[in-house]
């Protein structure tokens, strides 16, 4: 039925079946103009069909509605933001069942103008492909057109770039009026562990006795949203031993923070904060500027030597 007024506003009212084929009634107010309150309810009933004839943005919708209630939150979040920003303003208009390969590698050409990094090229096109992908196994669209309109981008990034340990030694002392923040980057330089993961460390993942830590949890900050959610991989639930420099520094942290019950964390800012940190640290003692997160690769690259701490030098660090 068209829409009604409602007052100064309009509002939409109509009846349509849900996917047990139910006759159920919809009813939304609140819209400025009588256009507006007919396209949402095109939109409502276009996303209720089970077929491909609709256009990209509703399927999205029906995509993110299934998707929602089987991957994390946070995941689904980052998701949103690809598909929001670099793939749903081009195709937005066009019918799921007329997108040919042609359509997505005239999309990939104009991502590729833009000058992402090779590897954020693959991870947005993965995106788009992941959607095909579920319109292809739930809604029996024939083939992917991406299969066919080929990867851009490649998996892995260019070897890191990362400090020696000279250079982090010249770097820490950048941080001594902020003890908070250089304990996290002596854990990040000398443990490995991932940023989510080093802010989500609480009191009682630090076992000093076994000279440990336990890694089980990450942190991110979404949407202004504190989140904490399992590690990036099941293989990151972790412990992780600390040379005995190290545990010297933890007690010395440790025992300025009056009060931290055992699961809150230790590290109460985020991943913006310990950049910006960096880049002030960098520009005070002028070593070569690397990533945030290429402060683990050191410890990465020494894994093969089993345990950090048979290969740890006696220096003297602050």
């Amino acid at each position: 039925m068209p829409a009604t007024r409602d007052g100064k506003l309009w509002r939409s009212q109509f009846y349509y079946k849900d996917w047990q084929g139910v006759r159920r009634k919809k009813n939304k107010r609140g819209f400025k103009t009588k256009g507006e309150a007919d396209e949402w309810e095109r939109n409502f009933l276009q996303q209720q069909q089970k077929n491909l004839d609709i256009s990209f943005e509703n399927f999205v919708e029906i995509y993110f509605a299934d998707m929602e209630n089987r991957l994390r939150e946070s995941t689904i979040i980052n998701k949103r933001y690809v598909f929001d920003l670099k793939v749903t303003p081009y195709f937005k208009h066009k019918k799921m069942c007329e997108i040919q390969t042609s359509d997505i590698r005239a999309w990939q050409n104009e991502l590729i103008k833009k000058g992402y990094a090779p590897t954020y090229l693959k991870s947005i096109n993965n995106q788009l492909a992941a959607l095909f992908n579920y319109a292809v196994r739930y809604y029996d669209l024939r083939d992917n057109p991406c299969r066919k309109a080929g990867s851009i981008g490649k998996s892995k990034a260019d070897e890191m770039d990362f400090w020696t340990k000279q250079e982090f030694k010249e770097f820490l002392p950048s941080m001594d009026s902020k003890p908070e923040a250089r304990m996290a980057f002596l854990l990040l330089y000398w443990t490995g562990m991932r940023i989510g993961e080093l802010l989500a460390l609480t009191y009682e993942d630090i076992d000093l006795e076994k000279r440990c830590i336990t890694i089980n949890k990450s942190y991110q900050r979404l949407n202004g949203k504190d989140m904490i959610t399992p590690p990036k991989t099941s293989k990151s639930n972790r412990k992780i031993s600390i040379p005995p420099f190290l545990v010297e520094e933890l007690k010395k942290y440790c025992s300025m923070l009056y009060g931290i019950t055992a699961n809150e964390r230790m590290f109460r800012f985020t991943k913006s904060f310990m950049e910006h940190e960096m880049v002030r640290g960098i520009k005070e003692t002028g070593v070569r500027r690397i990533r945030l997160h290429d402060l683990r690769h050191p410890y990465v690259k020494s894994t093969t030597k089993k345990y950090l701490f048979f290969l740890v030098p006696t220096i003297q660090l602050s």
